[in-house]
């Protein structure tokens, strides 16, 4: 197959097209579709960071919101999400797509919550990301909107920037930028329908195979708001990544991603389910590289040999992608899980990359303490002696390399 790259836009051949959104595809034409929608105030590019990985296995198409991006302010005043997903199923019939995958973040996600409540013939599984069922009384949306066409968007920049990242992330200007840019009819047209959007009552009726997504520091929806969600709909699976706002994808890219990866490999109708191996392994290499990271991962298999290759494919799949994706138990307990074992059994090599993973699971210096005082007893106070000494020094070249 033969990947597809196609930049689109509100012109083009198509008679239609003039009431389209700005429009982007990747991926290999005849691999199942999966539709990206942004959030208020971002474009298409909120999703750079997974594209790649995506576009592996799905025809990935990306679309900007009205007035957002390359897309033509579209909507008037009093428009809803219902306009919006009528936007994006016009898009897919312009395109030949028929059924999709959907992931959206925030709004878009909205916009993927009202699509599988009204048409879910057309939608094979929905990831939310940072998104809600309600985003909050319709009056402050309608004062924002009012403000934006009065000012325009760049007025919002500033409060953006807080609900958007945590004070940490340093890779703000971009998508503050982009903001600024937007059209004020637009992002004010997308602040009224976020005012008239609510469907807590109607959550039991999505029946979709479903991926709530949710940021630990999120203000503009707030962790109670992805559970209300992942309570709501029946069987959804709900992630919550840890040292995240409200751009989730942006702040965390890999934790997302990996999420992404598995809820693809499991969920939707069209035959790509846990047995299949190449998603499989494309999902346990997601997670594998959030857990232990890039250049742990990118050596790991540069030095990969004809003797070591089906090995390293085999932890990939059957470590990462069978047991590390399951949703039973989060990255934190199994990362005290994995240093217990690593522990019992002395693999003192091992136990220092976990400990390296602990952290970047959640974990803190001394809940990682706490597992190896617990460790003294259960496992022997010889091998927890070890275990201290690794942890010791591994923690300790990890503060000097980041004072």
């Amino acid at each position: 197959m033969k990947p597809d790259h196609t930049p689109g836009t509100a012109g083009g051949a198509a008679p239609s097209a003039a009431a389209r959104p700005h429009h982007r595809v990747d991926g290999p034409r005849d691999a199942p579709a999966l539709v990206l929608g942004p959030s208020l105030g971002t474009s298409l590019t909120v999703w750079d960071p997974q594209v790649p990985a995506l576009a592996r296995d799905h025809r990935v198409l990306r679309w900007d919101l009205p007035g957002h991006g390359g897309s033509p302010a579209l909507l008037s005043e009093g428009a809803t999400v219902a306009d919006l997903a009528g936007l994006v199923l016009d898009l897919a019939d312009d395109l030949g797509v028929d059924r999709f995958h959907y992931a959206g973040i925030s709004l878009g996600g909205a916009v993927g919550a009202w699509l599988a409540l009204h048409h879910p013939d057309r939608v094979a599984s929905l990831a939310m990301v940072c998104s809600s069922a309600w985003f909050g009384p319709a009056e402050g949306w309608r004062e924002r909107a009012a403000l934006v066409r009065a000012k325009g968007a760049g007025v919002m920049a500033e409060s953006a920037a807080q609900r958007w990242f945590t004070p940490a992330f340093d890779g703000a200007a971009p998508f503050l930028d982009d903001l600024r840019e937007v059209a004020a009819d637009g992002y004010a047209a997308c602040c009224d329908a976020l005012a008239a959007y609510d469907i807590r009552a109607e959550l039991g009726r999505i029946g979709v195979p479903t991926l709530v997504i949710g940021g630990r520091d999120d203000p503009a929806t707030p962790p109670a708001h992805a559970r209300e969600l992942a309570d709501g709909i029946p069987g959804a699976t709900l992630v919550e990544i840890p040292g995240a706002a409200h751009l989730a994808s942006v702040e965390r890219p890999e934790p997302v991603l990996s999420a992404l990866l598995t809820h693809l490999a499991d969920g939707g109708d069209d035959g790509h389910r846990r047995g299949d191996g190449s998603r499989r392994y494309a999902a346990g290499m997601g997670v594998r590289r959030a857990v232990l990271g890039d250049a742990h991962v990118d050596r790991a298999t540069a030095n990969a040999d004809a003797f070591t290759a089906d090995f390293q494919d085999f932890i990939t799949r059957y470590a990462w992608g069978e047991i590390w994706t399951r949703p039973g138990l989060d990255r934190r307990t199994r990362s005290c899980v994995t240093i217990t074992a690593l522990v019992a059994r002395g693999h003192l090599d091992e136990l220092a990359m976990h400990i390296r993973a602990a952290l970047r699971n959640g974990l803190t210096p001394d809940e990682i303490k706490e597992v190896l005082l617990q460790t003294a007893v259960y496992c022997g106070v010889p091998a927890a002696n070890s275990a201290f000494a690794v942890a010791q020094r591994t923690l300790r070249e990890l503060q000097e390399r980041n004072p």
